[in-house]
């Protein structure tokens, strides 16, 4: 059980035997949802690999309960996952690979913060996920980083560590949805991380135009005030700061040639 995450601006704890989470008095959060391995085998290098049966829990919606109606009038979200140990396989313990819902009150895909709490991460990013992905960035973060998807990307977020559980928190948009048809109809996205000798290496999926991948470390977004505090504490210091993840449409000049 990790009681780090009040140091990240929310009382609760984090469990990994079961996953899950538990939430101090003043926070409220759902049940977290289990994603099994049997859930996310069509997003993976080898279906049929081993790992463990609990892959990762995701809790979306943690929130000090006197915060909540503010974050329902800016339809913001603040979510926290945190992943098993080990591997899939060749693979490392990741998401499965998504792009953001369309939602209805901005007519955006939305985008999403991350910052990571626990382990080390990559934030593994491509522009489309049509036959040509565009551009394609792993963003390798450690505890207090933070990593922004723009709108629109197809993401996942992979344990660069296999020895450690990876946790992070998010802010997303209130209309959040995931979809993986397009994902899961290539296989997976662009590129494939594998471990070798407790490191990523990367593979390209055939399935795609070949093409470059960067691999770069996190910025400090300052074309969106972010600071170094940790992204709850931020939203409390200025409910405002984070509304360009619940209406991206209102900087659409910052997404041009967005670099993570």
């Amino acid at each position: 059980m990790a009681d780090f995450a009040h140091l990240f601006g929310l009382d609760m704890k984090i469990h990994h035997h079961p996953l899950g989470f538990s939430y101090g008095d003043d926070v409220t959060g759902p049940m977290p949802e289990i994603r099994r391995l049997e859930q996310i085998r069509a997003s993976l290098r080898d279906p049929h690999c081993e790992g463990p049966e609990e892959v990762y829990a995701i809790a979306m919606d943690v929130a000090r309960m006197q915060d909540r109606e503010e974050l329902k009038k800016r339809m913001l979200l603040f979510g926290v996952v945190t992943y098993a140990a080990g591997r899939l396989g060749e693979e490392p313990i990741r998401s499965q690979g998504h792009v953001h819902r369309i939602s209805q009150h901005s007519g955006w895909s939305p985008p999403e913060l991350y910052e990571i709490w626990q382990g080390k991460a990559i934030i593994y990013m491509q522009e489309y996920v049509d036959n040509d992905p565009g551009r394609c960035f792993a963003v390798i973060a450690g505890p207090g980083e933070k990593v922004l998807v723009p709108p629109g990307w197809g993401h996942a977020t992979i344990s660069a560590d296999p020895e450690q559980p990876l946790t992070f928190g998010a802010w997303c948009d209130r209309e959040y949805g995931f979809e993986y048809e397009a994902v899961r109809a290539h296989k997976g996205l662009a590129w494939y991380p594998l471990l070798q000798n407790n490191h990523i290496i990367w593979q390209h999926n055939p399935r795609y135009i070949p093409g470059r991948l960067q691999a770069v470390t996190p910025r400090q977004y300052t074309e969106f005030a972010l600071t170094s505090a940790p992204i709850y504490a931020q939203f409390l210091e200025d409910p405002g700061r984070f509304q360009f993840i619940s209406r991206p449409d209102k900087c659409a000049e910052q997404w041009c040639n967005f670099h993570p």
